[in-house]
């Protein structure tokens, strides 16, 4: 019976580190190219202006909203784009809910 070796690499995001698209690409088990659809298609921004994928850099939530996009599109089958409009329309709900919580009229949701 053969072992076999499972190596893991781990890397902490922060302001002061955020995370390179390839990284990004890497964690999410897709490609560079993959990476580049989210931004053209207004899922994720990098954080540094630049004309180069290898030079953008992304936080943590761009990392969740990349994670949300594959779920999508593994368990959904949907496109970028309408995993785009998936994504801000749960932005929008959760948004509303807080503002329902905030004046109190969160019993009725």
């Amino acid at each position: 019976m053969t072992m076999a070796t499972i190596s893991v690499t781990s890397t902490t995001l922060s302001a002061s580190h955020p995370l390179a698209a390839g990284e990004l690409a890497h964690a999410c088990g897709a490609e560079i190219e993959w990476v580049v659809q989210l931004v053209e298609v207004g899922i994720i921004a990098s954080r540094t202006p630049a004309q180069r994928p290898d030079d953008w850099r992304f936080h943590s939530s761009d990392l969740q909203c990349a994670l949300d996009a594959r779920r999508l599109e593994r368990d959904f089958g949907v496109g970028l784009e309408a995993a785009a409009l998936i994504l801000d329309l749960e932005h929008e709900v959760r948004r509303l809910k807080a503002v329902l919580r905030a004046q109190g009229l969160d019993r009725e949701i």
